[in-house]
C-alpha cells in the first residue's frame, strides 16, 4: 500500500467553499413534508414567473433553426455584444466598446466564479462584503485568494464603510467586490459613494468589481446606477449584468461583463479554455429582451413593480403578525432581524429558520449563510404569489406567538 496516496478524491479547497445552507434547507423541507407540512418556499431567489411571451417565442423560433447548433463562441455574438452595449448607453448613459469591453457570460455567477482565477494569483487578497452572496467567497477559495471581509452593519444602514479598510489591505488587494443593490441586503449607493470608491481604488491600484444583477429591481422611484457612470471609472472598474432577475430568464443562463478592456480580455481568455459560449437561440432571446426594454416606457414590462407590490404586501402582513421588517429599496429579498423574542442565547438565525420551516412549512435562509455579520437575520425571498405571501405571514405570526409564550 502506498502511504502517500490520498484517502479520497476530493480537493482540500472544497472545504473552504461557502455555506452548503441551500442543500441543508432542502433537507429541512423534506423533513417538513414528511411531517405533513405544506411548503411555502421563500428561500431561493429564483423568479417564479417566466420571461415575457415574445421572449419565449423568439427563443423557440431560433431553437428550430438547424444552423444555431454549432459552437457559439466564448465572446458572445456580435449582435449580442452590440445590443448589450446599446442598452448600457440607453439605461446608464455609459459608452462601452462591444468589441473589447463586453463579454457574454452564462449568467453573472459564471463570471463571478471565474473572474478571480482570471485576474488573481494564489495568495492574493480581495476585499469582499460580509454578509455577501456566497459565490463571492467561494470563488476566492477555488482560486487560492485570501478574503478580507468588509462588514455591512445595521448601524451604518449596511453601507460599506470604506474608511475601515486599512492602508495595508488596500496596498495588497487585487480587487474590491461590491454590489448595489446587493444580495442579501438591498444596499443603495449614490454617485458620491462611487466617486469615493473610485478615488480610493485609483490611489491604491485596486480593481472595482461591481455586481449589478438587480439593476432593474429598484422601488419607490429608485433606479440603481452603474459604477461606470462615474467619469473615467472604466479605467479601474468592471460590472456584471444578468438577465436572470431583470427578464425572468434565470434558467437561460445569460449575462455579460462590461468595463475595463484588460479585465474583460483576461476573463475572455480564461473562459475560452473552459467553455464554448452560450446557446445561440438564448443570445437571440436576450437581444430581443434588451430591444424591448429600450422600446417601452414606464413600468410596462418592468419586473420592479411586481416585486414592489409583493414587498409592500408581505411587510404589512408581517407587521400585523407582530414582526416589523424594514422596507428594502430594491431587489427580491427582505433582510429581517430576528423578532425581539428570539434575541436570546438559545436562538440563532439557523435555529430560527429550521424551526420555522419544520413547524410551519415556510422556508427562509438563515443570515449566517452569507457570512458572520449575517447572524441574527434571515433572508426572505419575494418569489411567491401574493396569496402565498399572506399565508406565509400568517403562519410566521402563529410561530412567533407560540414561541414567545414558550420563551416567557
Amino acid at each position: 500500500m502506498n502511504p502517500t496516496k490520498k484517502s479520497s478524491w476530493r480537493a482540500d479547497k472544497l472545504a473552504h467553499l461557502g455555506s452548503s445552507i441551500f442543500a441543508e434547507v432542502n433537507e429541512w423541507k423534506q423533513e417538513a413534508l414528511a411531517a405533513g407540512r405544506s411548503i411555502i418556499d421563500l428561500s431561493i431567489g429564483s423568479p417564479d414567473r417566466g420571461p415575457a411571451l415574445d421572449i419565449r417565442e423568439v427563443l423557440s423560433q431560433e431553437a428550430l433553426k438547424e444552423d444555431n447548433y454549432t459552437y457559439p463562441g466564448t465572446t458572445g455574438s456580435v449582435e449580442f455584444r452590440e445590443q448589450s452595449a446599446a442598452w448600457m448607453k440607453y439605461r446608464f448613459g455609459v459608452q462601452v466598446n462591444p468589441d473589447n469591453e463586453i463579454l457574454s457570460l452564462m449568467g453573472s455567477q459564471d463570471g463571478l466564479s471565474h473572474l478571480t482565477q482570471a485576474i488573481c494569483n494564489p495568495g492574493d487578497i480581495a476585499i469582499v462584503p460580509n454578509p455577501g452572496y456566497p459565490i463571492y467567497t467561494g470563488a476566492l477559495a477555488i482560486a487560492g485568494v485570501t478574503p478580507w471581509y468588509l462588514p455591512l452593519r445595521e448601524e451604518h444602514g449596511f453601507v460599506p464603510q470604506l474608511d475601515l479598510i486599512p492602508d495595508e489591505i488596500w496596498a495588497k488587494a487585487t480587487f474590491i467586490l461590491l454590489s448595489f443593490p446587493g444580495n442579501p441586503i438591498a444596499v443603495k449607493a449614490d454617485a458620491v459613494f462611487f466617486e469615493k470608491l473610485i478615488h480610493l481604488a485609483k490611489k491604491w491600484d485596486v480593481l472595482i468589481v461591481h455586481d449589478l444583477a438587480y439593476s432593474e429591481m429598484g422601488f419607490d422611484g429608485y433606479r440603481p446606477m452603474s459604477v461606470l457612470q462615474i467619469p473615467d471609472a472604466i479605467d479601474i472598474a468592471v460590472e456584471f449584468h444578468s438577465f436572470s432577475k431583470s427578464f425572468n430568464m434565470a434558467g437561460c443562463r445569460i449575462g455579460f461583463l462590461a468595463g475595463n478592456a484588460a479585465v474583460v480580455g483576461a476573463l475572455r481568455d480564461f473562459k475560452s479554455n473552459i467553455d464554448f459560449g452560450i446557446f445561440k437561440p438564448i443570445q437571440k432571446a436576450a437581444v430581443h429582451a434588451l430591444r424591448q426594454a429600450m422600446s417601452t416606457t414606464g413600468e410596462e414590462r418592468s419586473v420592479a413593480s411586481l416585486y414592489e407590490q409583493r414587498r409592500d404586501l408581505l411587510i404589512a402582513s408581517l407587521a400585523e403578525a407582530g414582526w416589523v421588517v424594514p422596507k428594502p429599496g430594491a431587489t427580491m429579498f427582505l433582510w429581517a432581524r430576528l423578532p425581539e423574542a428570539f434575541h436570546d442565547a438559545a436562538w440563532n438565525s439557523r435555529r430560527f429558520a429550521r424551526d420555522l420551516l419544520l413547524d410551519t412549512g415556510v422556508a427562509v435562509i438563515p443570515g449566517d449563510a452569507f457570512g458572520s455579520e449575517g447572524e441574527g437575520y434571515v433572508r426572505i425571498a419575494l418569489v411567491q404569489e401574493e396569496s402565498d405571501l399572506e399565508a406565509a405571514a400568517k403562519r410566521i405570526g402563529d410561530f412567533i406567538r407560540v414561541k414567545t409564550v414558550d420563551l416567557s
